[in-house]
């Protein structure tokens, strides 16, 4: 079974992100670039159930500028076969992601797609899903657990008060949780190993999509600052409080 492995180049999660000074998005000069931790999660169970012999090949695939390969390549480092970067230094958005995706489960034909559930970034956590309802695949979302059993993959997730297992016919869709593994460091001989591997590089027209945006950003601002809380005596207080606020 061939599996693919969709990956995003992101902000480091140990930088704290940068609004613009015009507030059109986040500053992303000289900044840490890493690969999304929820792909990290994905390329690591892909590897799992290669070395548990349930796959036999593992493709890496990210959309996005030139510097994507050094996320393609440690995804190679980790284990994957090959990789394909479809490169543009154009902001895509989920839904031209999923059929850029869509297109290239048409050509390569896996057994299974897992992916993030969502980038650090936007945090937008559509991609998996736009992708089954493109491909017509069985998903499971927020795995927790993954296991291969002849034609089905039952995926574990957490819900409210418990787990839920579901069993996915094969080929299927499913995105990943942080509790599913703990993603390996790649070892330095096979980061000179991943320097030979296969990598293709393609482009947004090659697979017929057009990636131009359908969402308009008005503006990017910091949060607001935390108001520091108040303790309150009782219940009576507390209640006198919330009335206060206007909240009673």
């Amino acid at each position: 079974m061939k599996i693919l492995v969709p990956v995003k180049r992101v902000i480091d999660y140990n930088v704290k992100p940068r609004v613009k000074a015009d507030g059109t998005g986040v500053d992303l000069a000289n900044v840490k670039m890493s690969m999304n931790p929820f792909d990290e999660i994905a390329v690591e169970e892909a590897i799992r159930l290669k070395e548990a012999g349930k796959a036999e090949e593992i493709i890496a695939i990210s959309v996005g500028p030139t510097k994507a390969q050094e996320t393609l390549r440690t995804a190679l480092a980790m284990g994957a076969d090959r990789a394909i970067l479809v490169e543009t230094d154009a902001e895509v958005e989920p839904l031209a992601v999923a059929k850029i995706l869509k297109a290239i489960v048409g050509e390569e034909n896996p057994g299974l797609v897992i992916l993030g559930k969502q980038a650090i970034d936007d945090d937008s956590n559509q991609t998996g899903q736009m992708l089954a309802a493109l491909t017509g695949r069985p998903q499971g979302t927020f795995a927790s657990k993954v296991e291969i059993d002849g034609d089905s993959v039952a995926v574990t997730r957490e819900v409210d008060g418990g787990l839920e297992t579901v069993k996915l016919a094969l080929p299927a869709i499913v995105t990943t949780d942080l509790r599913l593994n703990e993603p390996r460091y790649a070892s330095l001989p096979n980061i000179m190993k991943a320097k030979k591997k296969q990598l293709d590089v393609k482009s947004p027209a090659d697979y017929g999509v057009d990636i131009a945006p359908r969402l308009k950003t008005l503006k990017v601002a910091e949060p607001p600052v935390r108001v520091a809380g108040v303790k309150v005596a009782d219940v009576d207080a507390l209640v006198a409080k919330l009335k206060e606020l206007g909240v009673a």
